[in-house]
Order: C-alpha cells, then sequence, then structure tokens
C-alpha cells in the first residue's frame, strides 16, 4: 500500500494539468486594483472629514475612539464590504502560536420589532471575547481563566479575504487577557514602536530638529519559501506533521552549480507566482520581487517597506494567502527553516529603518557620511544596541526550525555581530583613532565594453554572512526564520535601540548643560559608543570557523541552540530594557519564555514520534522486503553453486543498518520517556541528547534508502520533492 501510494502521488505529480492564470483573459494594471480589498479611512466613503481627521490621530496618539465615531466607521465598512459580498466579519488576532488566528461572525442582526439586519455594532468592531483557554499564555492565565480580549488596532488598515463560496471583513486587533496582559506578538509589538518613536524624537529635538513631531520604524520582510507537489507532500508524513523531511539522502545534483539562483521560473511555479502577486495587490501588499532561490524548489518573494506593525501584519497575511493559492495550483508551501537537509533552508530577511517627518531617513548617509554626524550618531546607537542586548536578539530568532539553520553555511551564525561595510568601517575607525577621514574619490566601475551602462560603485558591499548587516541605507537582520512572525524580533530590536537612545538623550542633556556645542556633543558621543561597542562590527566571512574563536576572544555570546538562547529571559538584568514604557511587563516576560520553551519542547517532541513511526512502519518494512528479495537471490545462487557476493554485501549492510537502528530507536524510546525536573531542563536534554540521537537515524535511514531498490522505497525521495515540477 505504501509502495502503491508513492507510485501514485509521482503520477500525479509528473502528469498535471495546470492552467497559467489570467483574468479571464484580460490584462490588469497593478494601480487600478492595489488595495481594492482594503478598507482605507483615509479615503473611505460614508465618514465625515472631521471624524476622519480625529481617528487618524487617534491611531498614532493612543486617545480613546468614542464608541459615536466607532458607530461611524463600522456602518462604513459594513455598507463598502457588503457591496463587494461579504457575509461575516472577524477580528484578526496574532496568538502567540506564531500565526494568526479569527472568529467569524455574521453581519446578522435583529430590529426593535424583531426582524433581521446586516449591521456590525461599534462595540463588535472595538471589541471582541474570544475564547483564550486554548492558545499559549505561558501562565498569564489560569485555566479555568477562558475570557480573553481582541481590540481593534485603528494604525493597521481592515481587509476583505476571499473563499471560494463567500468572503470575509478581516478586523486586526491585538489580543490580551482579562487583565490587559499581552498573550498575542502585536501588543508588545505596537508598544516597542511607541517607546522607539518617543525616545528618537526626543532625540531628534536635541540634536536641533524641531520641526520632528514623530517618526516612523519601517520593515521591508524578504520571505524565502519552497514549493512541493501536494501528492508528494502528503505521501510524506514528516512533511505534514514537522514541516520537514527527517531524513533522505541529498541527489547527486542539488544545488552545487548554482544554476537554480535566480535562473528561469517554470510555467507552472510562475503561474503560482502570477496569482499570488494579484490577490497580494488587492490586498494592499506591495509585492515587488520574485525570484528562483539557492535551492531547487525555493524561492523567494519580497514586499516594498512598511510601517513596522503594517508590514508584520502583512506578511502574517502574505503566508496565508501563499499556503491558500498554492493548494489550488496543487502545491504545498514550506516555510519550514530548513525542510531538506543538506542544500540552503529558508529564512526571512528583515529590513529595518527609522524614517522621520520630515521624510529624512535616519540611517541614509548622504552624499558625504563621514560629515553627516546624525546619521554617524544613529548608526553608533544601532551598534551599541546589538552589543549590549545581542543575547535578547539572538533570543528573537531562536525556534526549533531556525536551530538546523544558523552558523550552517547558509545563513548567518548563531553569533551576533554588526556588518557596516569598507567605508563606514574607515570612518569609525578614523573616529576611534581621533584622526581625520579622507573620503576616496567615487569609483566609476569601468566593465571594458563600450556597450554597457557606467555605474558608480556604492559605498558598501553587502555581506550575506552577517546577522546584521548595514545596507547602505537600512539595516537588515538576515537570522529570522522563515516561519516566524517578524513582530517579536522586532519588538526587541526596537527595544534595545530604544534603551541606547535614552541613555544617549541622558547624556547630550548633561553635556548640553556644561555648556558644551551640539556638533562637539555629537561627536563626543559617538565616540563613546563606538568605544563600548566596536568589538561586535565583523566585515569578513561569519562562515568561517576562524570567526567562531574570534568571537569567543572578543567574549561576543554563542547560544548555539534554542534550549541555550532562551535563557537569557530568565535574567531579570539582562530584560531590565524590555520593561521601558511598559512594552513588557515582568508577568509577561515570564510567559513569553515559558511559551517559547514549551513549544520548542513540544515541536521537537512531535518530531522524534514521527520519526519512530517512520522507522517502523516505512524505513524497516522496505528493508526487511529488499532483504527477502535478496536472501531468494542467494539461495537460488547457492544452489546453482554460483557466486553471489554482491547480493551478500548488501544483505549484511542492511543487518548492520537494522540493528543500529534498533538501538538507537531504544536509546531515543528512554529518553523521551525520561522525566525532567524543568522546561528548561528538558529543553538541554533534547537539544544535547535526543537531537543527536535522532540525527544518528537519520544518517542509518538514510543508508538504507541508499541501498534499497527504488521500486521498494515507500516514500518520495528528495529527487521527487525537489525536482518534480
Amino acid at each position: 500500500m505504501t509502495i502503491k501510494l508513492r507510485d501514485e502521488a509521482l503520477l500525479l505529480a509528473t502528469h498535471r494539468d495546470w492552467e497559467s492564470f489570467n483574468m479571464s483573459g484580460d490584462s490588469y494594471q497593478i494601480s487600478k486594483i492595489f488595495g481594492e480589498n482594503v478598507f482605507d479611512i483615509t479615503i473611505a466613503e460614508g465618514i465625515d472629514d472631521d471624524i476622519r481627521a480625529e481617528i487618524i490621530d487617534i491611531s498614532h496618539s493612543g486617545k480613546r475612539l468614542s464608541e459615536q465615531h466607532a458607530d461611524v466607521v463600522a456602518k462604513a465598512v459594513t455598507k463598502w464590504s457588503m457591496s463587494r459580498g461579504v457575509t461575516h466579519f472577524c477580528h484578526w488576532f496574532q496568538p502567540m502560536t506564531g500565526s494568526t488566528a479569527e472568529k467569524h461572525d455574521s453581519f446578522l442582526a435583529f430590529d426593535k420589532q424583531g426582524w433581521p439586519i446586516d449591521k456590525l455594532a461599534a462595540k463588535e468592531l472595538m471589541q471582541g471575547e474570544p475564547d483564550a483557554s486554548s492558545f499559549p499564555n505561558g501562565g498569564a492565565r489560569s485555566t479555568f481563566e477562558a475570557r480573553g480580549y481582541t481590540t481593534w488596532d485603528i494604525s493597521s488598515p481592515m481587509f476583505i479575504l476571499e473563499g471560494s463560496l463567500g468572503k470575509t471583513l478581516c478586523i486586526p486587533t491585538a489580543f490580551v487577557t482579562y487583565y490587559g496582559d499581552a498573550l498575542d506578538i502585536k501588543t508588545p509589538l505596537l508598544r516597542s514602536i511607541s517607546s522607539l518613536k518617543k525616545q528618537m524624537v526626543t532625540l531628534l529635538h536635541l540634536l536641533g530638529k524641531k520641526d520632528v513631531t514623530d517618526v516612523t520604524i519601517n520593515l521591508g520582510v524578504e520571505q524565502e519559501y519552497f514549493l512541493v507537489d501536494k501528492s508528494l507532500y502528503f505521501a510524506r508524513p514528516d512533511l505534514v506533521m514537522t514541516g520537514r523531511t527527517l531524513f533522505g539522502p541529498l541527489t547527486a545534483k542539488n544545488q552545487q552549480l548554482d544554476d537554480h539562483y535566480f535562473g528561469p521560473v517554470s510555467e507552472r511555479v510562475l503561474a503560482y507566482m502570477q496569482e499570488l502577486d494579484y490577490e497580494l495587490y488587492r490586498l494592499g501588499i506591495p509585492s515587488k520581487t520574485r525570484h528562483n532561490e539557492v535551492a531547487p524548489g525555493q524561492f523567494e518573494i519580497a514586499p516594498i517597506f512598511k510601517d513596522a506593525n503594517i508590514a508584520n501584519d502583512q506578511n502574517l497575511l502574505l503566508m496565508h494567502v501563499m499556503n491558500k493559492l498554492a493548494v489550488k495550483h496543487n502545491f504545498v508551501v514550506l516555510l519550514h527553516e530548513k525542510p531538506f537537509a543538506g542544500i540552503n533552508g529558508s529564512g526571512k530577511h528583515m529590513n529595518w529603518s527609522i524614517t522621520d517627518s520630515t521624510g529624512t531617513n535616519l540611517l541614509g548617509p548622504g552624499p558625504e557620511p563621514q560629515s553627516n554626524q546624525n546619521f554617524l550618531l544613529m548608526i553608533a546607537i544601532t551598534v551599541k544596541a546589538v552589543e549590549r542586548h545581542a543575547e535578547m536578539i539572538r533570543m528573537s530568532v531562536a525556534g526549533a526550525g531556525n536551530d538546523h539553520r544558523l552558523g550552517a553555511n547558509e545563513a548567518p551564525p548563531s553569533i551576533m555581530s554588526v556588518f557596516l561595510g569598507d567605508t563606514l568601517d574607515k570612518i569609525y575607525k578614523a573616529i576611534l583613532d581621533g584622526r581625520e577621514f579622507k573620503s576616496d574619490e567615487s569609483v566609476l566601475l569601468d566593465f571594458k565594453a563600450e556597450q554597457l551602462v557606467q555605474l558608480l560603485q556604492d559605498n558598501t558591499d553587502r555581506n550575506r554572512t552577517s546577522p546584521f548587516a548595514f545596507t547602505g541605507n537600512k539595516f537588515e537582520v538576515r537570522a529570522v526564520g522563515s516561519s516566524q512572525s517578524v513582530g517579536f524580533p522586532a519588538t526587541i530590536l526596537n527595544m534595545a535601540v530604544a534603551d541606547i537612545v535614552s541613555e544617549v538623550n541622558d547624556s547630550i542633556k548633561d553635556k548640553l548643560k556644561l555648556g558644551k556645542d551640539i556638533e562637539r556633543i555629537k561627536s563626543e558621543v559617538i565616540r563613546e559608543l563606538l568605544s563600548s561597542s566596536y568589538h561586535v562590527v565583523f566585515n569578513g566571512d561569519g562562515y568561517s570557523d576562524s570567526w567562531v574563536q574570534e568571537a569567543k576572544k572578543r567574549g561576543l555570546p554563542n547560544n548555539k541552540t534554542t534550549a541555550d538562547a532562551l535563557d537569557v529571559l530568565t535574567d531579570s538584568s539582562k530584560t531590565k530594557f524590555l520593561m521601558r514604557d511598559q512594552a513588557f511587563s515582568e508577568s509577561e516576560i515570564v510567559a513569553k519564555y515559558n511559551v517559547l520553551i514549551e513549544r520548542y519542547c513540544t515541536l521537537r517532541e512531535i518530531e522524534f514520534h514521527t520519526l519512530s513511526t517512520l522507522v517502523d512502519q516505512y524505513v524497516v518494512p522496505s528493508a526487511v522486503n529488499y532483504k527477502s528479495k535478496l536472501l531468494a537471490i542467494l539461495k537460488d545462487e547457492k544452489a546453482l553453486n554460483l557466486s553471489a557476493g554482491v547480493e551478500k554485501e548488501i544483505h549484511e549492510k542492511l543487518n548492520l543498518n537494522l540493528r543500529n537502528i534498533a538501538q538507537l530507536r531504544g536509546k531515543l524510546t528512554m529518553g523521551m520517556e525520561k522525566k525532567y525536573k524543568s522546561s528548561a531542563e528538558q529543553a538541554l536534554g533534547i537539544a544535547n541528547d535526543l537531537m543527536p540521537l535522532s540525527e544518528e537515524i537519520a544518517l542509518e535511514c538514510n543508508s538504507i534508502e541508499s541501498l534499497v531498490a527504488d521500486s521498494l522505497w515507500a516514500l518520495p525521495k528528495y529527487y521527487d520533492m525537489l525536482f518534480v515540477r
């Protein structure tokens, strides 16, 4: 039966009928459809200008919205959404599962005479009460206290999600306990944005930019992913249960020739990408770039920068739409950080920058970065934030999936360092040495071909081996995992920077009281920041073994596994900065730790159970089946006095593999049954003891798969999943 399943899956995958994406034969213009499924309060009909202005102000100021004005919005959005065929609404929120949640309610209501009407009440818009008992809470609420609240996030636009038989109005919301403790990712993110904004406006005023009234934290989130044919996906229980293959020998040709990276996109995949872009545009998601990634079957999509809160919402919505449309095209999207061993995994590069209300990018160097003191100060602040809070930033990207990717010669190492590039590095070294920086003339690249347009060389290259790289006018955080929400890493980064900005503000105030000139103060503060943090700057190869040793000499932490990384959340001296401006309460930090450590242990336990099942039900039966055929051949050849050396050798290898698997399988089972004193101890036991055991089992399975005749192997192989399109 299992062999037939693989054969049928391959037959389906290789003989699929598929259609290119089209709009009933009509072409479309992106600007005409962009945001058509988004309710934009700034231009929506049915809202008076004075109310509109107040609501926009409230979305930035945190003032309370009156129920009367909420009722105006509710009526306007009801009319708008119903005109598009919407019948239900939901509060769309982000529990600590890392994904999104929604509970649908219809517009059905009754008037005073008992007649049915379509209505979204102001209270329904502003607040919901989903059952919080089954969501991760980390001890933030007792089991018998099931009430949770969702509250409308005015700053994030409402949108329509379309299904095959209906449409739903989604209202972005925060999710909190009965007492107001965060049960989600959005609430701390919004608090961190407010905290950093407050500190940054104060800083800019001290620097003389009195006209600045606000700053915007921007994110651009690049999303990597794999596509696997749906039939092959469901024929691999490990993909279904864990999101990754728990074993499988690599194909002879995979990514060594670099021919898939930026290569031509296959027609079937392109059809998926085209429809994905179309649906994203309608949802107001500014999808900009799409291409083949490094590994076979791997791809990337990247949007244009947005406000951090909206960018986080849109990335989660992007993953939802990706998954939904993939099934329509008979694919399944794999967002796991390492779905296939031995080839590149997937990340989610988080590009972070800050813009003030005058439109100035505070990370923009300008034509003469060496004399742009505000820019140099902002970079120095960020470098110091990474140096001081390196362990917290590493923790924010920790997860079972990312443990397979970080430091695997395809992603940044688990050591947090900052890449600045040649120009900035020279400027800062000059500052530290107390000498004047002399700028090189702009370098015009000579391609030795008159047909090519000449280019000015950028003042910095890119370093894909760095977890935190300056890339010209922004920082690229490359360590975020592909399945993770960027909301949590962004929250930690915002608070880390806010912590340093607050100290800089105090330092500047003290120096101003001494009568110092602001330009002199900037120079002093930049040098002070760099003097204590420059050891975190590294512009070399982050993949090299020598960097690991060098980082150790520099005193940089290297928390290799999630079990190691999460421990920082239990150190109050290192989490204190998170409580600035109440971004987190002490109890919320404890809850977050409990959720993350439990999630890590649970995911690994699911993997171990799945691996054991696959060994028992697929690997061993396939090996035994092949052994029986070999034995029959050995008996026949012995009866004919023929040599059977090859068959005997294969048989002996299989016997050895099966004995090894049985022993390792027994140790894994005993380890899974072990009782631990705490979740932290369990996580360390899993990371240090059980994971190596599971990897040894995987190697034995790989050996068996390589020996067993292809026709007798029960599961789809790497060749099938990576190359069949």
